[in-house]
């Protein structure tokens, strides 16, 4: 049996599931298609003592951080037994594009407009490297090359580079990557990375208290008191988890437009962003910078996360469809039967592509966005409720069809509202700020798993 045990085996945990990505960052993801199960397996095994771990993550073995990880077609194609193929949950076997329907990926979302390979049986691997600078990632990316030479089973499909943009903002111009929940014996240090101090994040956790660790890693106990017992066997599954990418494509131009055409002067604009999202760009919360931003604030990774919507249930701070209100709405659904934390997930995000030009209101046509990883054990109940109940549909808040305004999928006829006295206010017009350029479900397993598949054949 499975321990039940809170204690993470830190040493056999991918960094990127409890690790923030390191500051500042470059990278490159590179999808891989295997051609032969032996060669699959004997580069996985090459790789092993290359991915970085979530012990002592910040003094890799070379020049950057590696993690990887496998769609249910990879994990096939590298020859996994069949009673364990089997018994991966269906989500995951199905694959995100033929889960579309659910997810509201439609229209400009649907899958036949995705980049190749997304979506396609083709796609099995997935790298991401990080590294500080770009020689560094050069570094990474030449021992990479070397992981598959004389594996001509081994096919490139696709690469993209990624990197921080200046002030650690995403390209709609908000601070990037602020919250994600603490993990219950992951220990301080596991949470919050090598520079954070124990009692700020002791702090973090008066407010929020830890997940339980089967939320996010397979193998341990989770929030309705069940350890996983699938996939088979345990060495594949302990300290794996699933993780949903998302790649968008960031419409910034269009964004300009909803603000200016809505307001009535650069502060009115700022303040429309803020409602929009819940923070403003600096990162401070709305519910404890209600009228103006307050900069300080959203450079403090403790105090900028210490908030609840426990006095503000009629949204009059913080919208009730603001992204960061829907997305992990704390408190706000006390009084409702749903519990928040059976679909609290980890969000690892990244950036491509340049700014769009201050004072630009017309698209360059240049590629910017993010890719984003969502990860726990449970696609359903995690990223597919979050994504179809919460982004795509506003009854969970009284607010019938509206979607989330930063990355719902919305149309000609969409809405925002934002609560005012006496009358809301209510825009009209919504469009699309960012646009699916592909998407996977991934099985991302410890690194003693990993030894276990590249063993396998042997």
């Amino acid at each position: 049996m499975p321990s039940t045990s809170q204690t993470v085996d830190l040493n056999d945990v991918q960094a990127t599931v409890l690790r923030p990505r390191p500051s500042p960052y470059c990278g490159q993801y590179i999808v891989l298609k295997i051609n032969d199960a032996a060669q699959g397996r004997a580069m996985v095994g090459r790789l092993i003592p290359h991915v970085a771990s979530a012990s002592r993550w910040w003094e890799p073995s070379y020049m950057g951080w590696l993690g990887i990880v496998f769609t249910y077609s990879g994990l096939a194609a590298l020859g996994l037994p069949q009673d364990s193929l089997d018994s991966f949950p269906d989500e995951f076997k199905q694959g995100m594009a033929a889960r579309a329907n659910v997810l509201h990926d439609t229209g400009p979302n649907a899958p036949e407009h995705w980049l190749t390979p997304f979506g396609s049986k083709d796609v099995h691997v997935a790298l991401a490297i990080y590294a500080k600078d770009a020689p560094s990632l050069e570094e990474c990316l030449s021992l990479a090359r070397t992981v598959h030479e004389g594996l001509p089973g081994i096919e490139v499909l696709y690469r993209l580079n990624f990197s921080e943009l200046p002030g650690g903002r995403n390209p709609f111009g908000y601070r990037d990557g602020l919250h994600n929940p603490p993990i219950e014996g992951t220990a301080e240090s596991a949470s919050q990375g090598p520079t954070s101090a124990a009692p700020q994040a002791a702090a973090v956790k008066e407010v929020e208290p830890p997940l339980k660790a089967g939320e996010i890693l397979l193998g341990y106990e989770d929030e309705l008191g069940k350890v996983a017992q699938t996939p088979v066997p345990e060495a594949l599954r302990l300290n794996g988890s699933f993780a949903a990418i998302r790649m968008y494509q960031a419409n910034v131009a269009s964004f300009r437009r909803f603000l200016r055409d809505n307001s009535n002067s650069p502060e009115e604009e700022e303040l429309l962003a803020a409602k929009m999202v819940g923070r403003w760009r600096s990162g401070a919360p709305l519910v404890l910078a209600p009228e103006t931003d307050n900069p300080q604030l959203g450079q403090d990774n403790v105090a900028n996360d210490r908030f609840s919507y426990s006095d503000d249930e009629r949204g009059l701070l913080c919208p009730a469809g603001a992204h960061i209100r829907r997305i992990n709405p704390r408190d706000a659904l006390k009084n409702d039967i749903v519990n928040v934390k059976l679909h609290k997930f980890i969000r690892r995000g990244t950036n491509f592509g340049h700014p769009l030009p201050e004072g630009v209101f017309e698209d360059d046509g240049a590629e910017r966005g993010g890719v984003f990883l969502l990860i726990g054990t449970d696609l359903g109940r995690q990223f597919e409720f979050v994504q179809s109940q919460w982004i795509a549909n506003g009854d969970f808040v009284h607010l019938g069809n509206e979607q989330d305004p930063m990355v719902g999928n919305n149309g000609p006829d969409a809405q925002f509202t934002i609560p005012k006295k006496p009358l809301r206010r209510r825009i009209n017009g919504v469009p699309q700020f960012v646009t699916l350029r592909g998407g996977e479900y991934c099985f991302m397993p410890g690194i003693k798993a990993l030894r276990w598949i590249a063993s396998l054949g042997a």
